[in-house]
């Protein structure tokens, strides 16, 4: 679970890489989905994007699975 952190622009996650709590940037991402261009304006969808402060490994979720 990712707890508020004292410091500045980050959260407290379990990082895979490191194997401990560390400190994340988390930030909500755009993205597009479909490949071709006629339909790409109606393919966005919202990411949740974590980065260890630590190591630098990346992670990211999508939001809406609907």
């Amino acid at each position: 679970m990712a707890t508020t952190d004292d410091s500045v622009n980050g959260m407290t996650e379990y990082c895979e890489e490191c194997g401990l709590e560390t400190l994340h940037e988390v930030s909500v991402q755009i993205r597009t989905e479909s490949l071709k261009q006629e339909n790409a304006q109606f393919s966005r969808e919202p990411y949740r994007v974590s980065e260890c402060q630590r190591c630098g490994n990346r992670s990211s979720q999508r939001m809406n699975n609907a």
